[in-house]
């Protein structure tokens, strides 16, 4: 779409029609407008929901802390987990847990990770949110081996090869600055053609970063912060995990059966690796960070009953971190990787109230996603300030350049995959190189249902269908949820680092079969 003028790229939004007139998409591709996706059904009994206590991932202790730096160990491994009542499934699992442990750092303040890889392929690590340098960013080639392998095996297939690779064996440190704000982060696997089947076994986990400007502000904490991680997956009749991988030791083939190339729905939906979990609050303000780590699965996310007072939700921050103020919504739509801070104000009800967290995207077994349970009274000394932080301005006429990029379905090694401007990913091309430094607008046109993934930056949206950005759209972001036909305009300041970095989609059956591409700053 390069050179795509202005008016044309604000004209396509009127829907997935206006792309089919355009010639970018052929209409076999569409589904509702709710939904990209197909969802597999579960093969054994399902528990009723709102059964089990919500778990909240244990915080991983560090091995070793001196004055540069705090460092961690984390081993990756297969293991055997308890997710639904009474059913053993076995996982791949960062320290064998489903999801992995969380980490907690602090702004400007460098964390090392050493990964050993203890699973039967090559893994990558990505920091999803992180201010990273290249080499520690997780790209897509840049393979931990599994310990004892031998040296030229890359698991993968012959598009797997990358001259400028870095392969480590056994074990890798990622070395991360964090030179930037407070956030919810979190790491995955990132391996090239293979992201969607290891998150899906496991490979997922949150990594917290707080600084002082979060710190002083009197929101709820300790046990008023809870971590949501919310999933979507579906069993086999053994209890094991369904995925329709086209290559299930997840080694050679890359992809998923024709069926699911749109992506991979569970029906069963898990909350910090439980299904449909109760939560026992006191009637006080609690702040909800909320990560949608599904593989292509998008919720709409509301309460009932609603707070008979008050909005829903207040959202206090984004991707990114902070927002500048708060923002009221009576429900927020999340993609997959976007993450929302949020406060409920579970005083508003009555003790004794069960109030559910629905999916207003869903039906049936996925039509909710879990239970509140307000069971006392308690001293609330929180409040949300009217301020929340400081987030450097980005204008229109700060940008020395601005790129034009269309995301959607087509031929890649002759079957359907997906695309960005009509190229299949490859290692070896670079499509954008903005200076260190530079402001830059990136324009977004799609297809389907596309969560379009920076790496390295956080950006701001400008624009939405030629519009003004949208309610949900605040903050510093590093995710955009592109919905089909609409255009998107971010902008960006590509400081940090110089180096090979990527953008893709973050349904994870589009970007295994396709849909990724690399940014180098120079």
């Amino acid at each position: 779409m390069s050179g795509l003028s202005r008016r044309r790229f604000l004209g396509l939004t009127g829907g997935a029609g206006a792309l089919v007139a355009a010639g970018l998409v052929a209409p076999r591709w569409f589904r509702t407008a709710a939904a990209t996706g197909e969802q597999l059904t579960s093969e054994l009994p399902l528990p009723a929901p709102f059964g089990v206590p919500l778990p909240i991932p244990a915080v991983l202790a560090p091995v070793a802390r001196d004055a540069d730096a705090d460092r961690y160990e984390i081993v990756q491994r297969q293991a055997v987990a308890e997710i639904l009542p009474g059913v053993q499934t076995p996982i791949w699992g960062y320290e064998g847990t489903f999801p992995g442990p969380t980490i907690e750092s602090r702004g400007g303040r460098t964390t090392i990770v050493k990964h050993h890889n203890e699973l039967p392929v090559p893994t990558v690590v990505h920091l999803h949110g992180g201010h990273t340098p290249p080499e520690h960013d997780g790209y897509a080639t840049d393979l931990v081996l599994p310990a004892g392998s031998a040296p030229h095996a890359h698991g993968g297939h012959a598009l797997m090869h990358d001259p400028a690779a870095l392969i480590s064996h056994g074990s890798r440190d990622y070395v991360y600055p964090l030179r930037q704000k407070a956030a919810m982060l979190w790491y995955h696997d990132h391996r090239m053609d293979f992201t969607g089947p290891a998150v899906y076994r496991g490979l997922a986990g949150l990594h917290l970063v707080r600084d002082d400007e979060e710190d002083a502000l009197p929101l709820p904490r300790g046990e008023r912060e809870l971590p949501l991680v919310i999933t979507d997956r579906a069993f086999a009749a053994d209890g094991s995990l369904r995925y329709p991988s086209i290559d299930p030791s997840l080694t050679s083939v890359p992809g998923v059966e024709e069926p699911y190339v749109e992506g991979v729905f569970g029906d069963v939906i898990l909350v910090n690796g439980a299904p449909w979990p109760v939560a026992e609050v006191s009637a006080t303000r609690h702040r909800l960070r909320v990560l949608n780590a599904s593989n292509a699965r998008r919720y709409d996310l509301a309460l009932d009953p609603p707070p008979p007072a008050g909005p829903v939700f207040t959202q206090i921050g984004a991707d990114q971190g902070l927002l500048d103020a708060p923002r009221a919504h009576e429900h927020v739509p999340i993609a997959p990787a976007e993450r929302y801070d949020l406060v409920v104000d579970f005083g508003a009800y009555p003790v004794g109230t069960e109030v559910t967290l629905v999916n207003r995207l869903g039906t049936g077994t996925t039509a909710s996603v879990m239970r509140f349970r307000v069971t006392r009274r308690a001293t609330d000394d929180s409040h949300i300030p009217a301020r929340l932080a400081e987030i450097e301005p980005l204008d229109r006429a700060q940008a020395t350049v601005t790129r034009d990029f269309s995301f959607r379905g087509g031929m890649v090694g002759g079957r359907h995959g997906w695309t960005i401007s009509g190229e299949p990913y490859s290692p070896s091309r670079i499509d954008a190189r903005p200076r260190l430094g530079d402001v830059e607008i990136w324009r977004f046109v799609a297809d389907l249902h596309h969560p379009i993934h920076l790496h390295l930056v956080d950006f701001r949206v400008l624009s939405r269908g030629g519009q003004a950005p949208g309610p949900y759209d605040a903050g510093r972001k590093d995710t955009v949820d592109l919905r089909p036909g609409e255009a998107v305009e971010v902008i960006a300041k590509f400081d940090g680092y110089r180096g090979r970095f990527m953008f893709h989609c973050h349904n994870a059956e589009h970007e295994d079969m396709g849909m990724m591409a690399n940014f180098e700053t120079v």
